[in-house]
Parts: C-alpha cells; sequence; structure tokens
C-alpha cells in the first residue's frame, strides 16, 4: 500500500514538473531533417511535427530557418523537438522528445507505434500516437510572466510589460464544398461549380496540405468540424469548412 502511495506521489510530481515546465516556453525549434532519415522532411514528418506542435499551442519555426530577433538573440527562449526512432521486423516506434538549449529533457512521450506496412503511413501514425502524451498535458504559455525582472532606478520601479499575443483569425464559412477524389487526394468544388481547394494527402488521418491558388496551408479535422489553416500578412487565419465527402 505504501509503495502504491509512493509511486502515485512520484507520478503525480513529475507529471506535475513536467507540466510547468513547458508552459515557459512560447517557442519551439523542429528540425528539417531527423537523423534517422537520409532526406529533408522525408514522409513529411517534419513538417508533421510543427503542425502538431502548433495545434497545442506553441509558436514553432525550423531550426535552420529566419527567426525573430527575440528568438535569434536567444534560442534558450525555445525547446527543441527531436524524434526517436524504433524500426521493428512490423512495428515503426517513434518518441518525440522536447529539450532545453542545455539538452535537459524537459519532455518525454510515451511510444508511438504503427503496424501498418507503407512507411509514409507508418511514420504518419506513430508520430499521431507519440503526440496524444503530449495533447494529454494542458498548456499555457506563462514564461514571460515568470521572467520578469524588476529594474530598480532612483525614482521608479520598472517592470517590463508582456508583448502582446499572436492573433488567430476565425471565420466560418456558410458554403458546402463538395470533395472529388484526385490521385493524389481531393479538389474541394463549390455549387458553381469552381474548385475551391485542393487536398494532397499525407501520412495522418483527417489531415491535408491545401492550396486554393492564393493561399497555401492545411486543412484539417478539429473537434469534429474542417478548418483551413493558413498565414495571410503574418496572422494566422482558421477558416472553418463545410465539406461533403
Amino acid at each position: 500500500m505504501k509503495g502504491n502511495l509512493l509511486l502515485l506521489l512520484l507520478f503525480t510530481t513529475l507529471s506535475g514538473y513536467a507540466q510547468n515546465t513547458i508552459n515557459n516556453y512560447k517557442y519551439v525549434l523542429v528540425p528539417e531533417q531527423f537523423s534517422f532519415f537520409k532526406e529533408m522532411n522525408q514522409y513529411n514528418l517534419n513538417s508533421l511535427t510543427k503542425t502538431f506542435l502548433e495545434q497545442k499551442g506553441f509558436t514553432v519555426y525550423f531550426d535552420n530557418k529566419n527567426l525573430p530577433t527575440e528568438l535569434a538573440n536567444n534560442k534558450c527562449k525555445a525547446l527543441n523537438a527531436d524524434l526517436t526512432a524504433k524500426k521493428g521486423m512490423f512495428t515503426t516506434t517513434l518518441i518525440l522528445t522536447l529539450t532545453d538549449c542545455q539538452g535537459n529533457v524537459v519532455f518525454k512521450g510515451k511510444e508511438g507505434k504503427s503496424r501498418e506496412k507503407e512507411f509514409s503511413a507508418s511514420y504518419g501514425e506513430a508520430l499521431k500516437n507519440t503526440f496524444v502524451s503530449l495533447d494529454e498535458l494542458p498548456y499555457t504559455f506563462t514564461g514571460e510572466t515568470q521572467e520578469v525582472e524588476t529594474v530598480k532606478t532612483s525614482e521608479a520601479v520598472v517592470v517590463p510589460t508582456n508583448p502582446p499575443a499572436v492573433a488567430v483569425e476565425s471565420t466560418e464559412s456558410s458554403e458546402t464544398l463538395y470533395a472529388q477524389a484526385t490521385a493524389n487526394g481531393f479538389q474541394l468544388i463549390d455549387t458553381t461549380p469552381k474548385k475551391v481547394l485542393t487536398l494532397f494527402k499525407t501520412s495522418v488521418a483527417d489531415s491535408f496540405i491545401a492550396d486554393s491558388g492564393q493561399f497555401k496551408g492545411i486543412v484539417l479535422k478539429k473537434g469534429g468540424k474542417w478548418f483551413f489553416d493558413y498565414y495571410n500578412n503574418e496572422k494566422l487565419i482558421s477558416r472553418e469548412l463545410q465539406i461533403k465527402f
């Protein structure tokens, strides 16, 4: 009984530590190529990792791209995402880790496994499964509040203020779009009929690379509804879609 209680207390402590620690970080850096692959973004795994982290609420960049000044001047403001792969004869296994700038493990996910035979589908499913344990942790960025320093002068105390959060603009489309199958996914047609969006399959269910001709982003299902997420003038737009497959 005492042993079980000790294990419970230990698990609770570790879980609370992980939750509080990820809340200290706004940014995550993702490599464009994982060490177990020979190609950049192989099987779209790096892009999907970036997308899943953004869905969690992080601001995510590829590690060798142009970074905002705040992050470029101090990469310790970001966590570094990485995947570890275990390739069995019939099973693909991926493990997500988030480390700080000194290499300390801040978060380590459970093993995400897949028995899909096709590599693209197998890695995509394994990635989705290792993210489950991260998705279970509540995340709200509180790092700036915790890092505020009080600067004393002869006349006043100056406290830095928090920067404004990145705005997300949500829009809703009442028009029904009809999905027509293509070799690589679907095209969404309105009642005109006119092609509105082209969807390209990924290795993750209910997630597509999307191209409207004007904007490129992703179409994915959230909470049972379809959304087209893309950037316009550095603002994230999340447009709800009515799709009939």
